[in-house]
């Protein structure tokens, strides 16, 4: 499904009126500011590692598919914004302003952005900067934008959230219960109780160390400022 059909597959649940009252009228897709935001702010994204190249603009029409009436405006603009970084902030705060009680959309916005920036395999620590920041003006949470990295890029393996095996946006009660399952199944007691090797021991400690460690981050990153709220 192209990003233009998902967007207006969202707009068109007309009981959008419940939980996005003071969304503008109509599709996203036929708002020209929208238009034009998603389309400065995926240009700029291309040259955020350093050079844009007129390929990357087939990787943004894939993403961000226009009507075909708009294209060639929706090109133009392309390429003229992928001229410089220099901007992208007051396009990301207009679609801030203009969508910010449908939260959803600005998600959808962002996700296509990642898949931009991972469409050549690599993203650079520029471009992550630059959805960082985007994700930010958008007032989406930390959470969000640490599970759509995690999305396209893939998590760390020392994430937290990869060691007790839960969603970054899991709910506090969902991660206790994965700590506490997690740290049972790899309790040393139960490496003794078995009998096995002081070896098996030492690693069983390692393990349950790792999990501790994994489950008091998130305690405390939840418990940050940045982040009230965010679970």
């Amino acid at each position: 499904m192209s990003f233009w059909r998902k967007i207006a597959g969202l707009a068109a649940r007309k009981v959008d009126e419940a939980d996005c009252d003071v969304c503008p009228p109509g599709l996203p897709g036929e708002d020209p500011a929208f238009s034009t935001a998603v389309t400065a702010l995926g240009a700029k994204l291309a040259k955020a590692d350093g050079e844009a190249q007129a390929a990357e603009y087939d990787t943004f029409h894939t993403v961000f598919h226009a009507d075909p009436g708009s294209e060639g405006n929706i090109r133009r603009l392309y390429q003229l914004a992928r001229q410089t970084t220099r901007g992208f902030e007051g396009y990301a705060r207009r679609l801030k302003k203009r969508y910010g009680a449908c939260p959803q959309l600005l998600e959808d916005v962002l996700d296509g952005l990642f898949h931009i920036a991972s469409s050549d395999g690599v993203v650079t620590a520029d471009e992550l900067a630059y959805l960082a920041r985007v994700s930010d003006l958008f007032g989406l949470s930390p959470l969000t934008l640490r599970r759509l990295k995690a999305t396209h890029l893939g998590a760390a393996n020392d994430d937290p959230y990869v060691i007790l095996d839960v969603a970054p946006d899991a709910p506090d009660d969902a991660v206790r219960a994965a700590w506490r399952a997690q740290l049972s199944e790899a309790h040393p007691d139960r490496a003794r109780a078995r009998g096995l090797p002081a070896e098996f021991v030492e690693v069983a400690e390692a393990k349950a160390a790792a999990i501790n460690a994994a489950y008091d981050q998130i305690v405390r990153e939840r418990k940050s400022p940045a982040l009230e709220g965010a679970a």
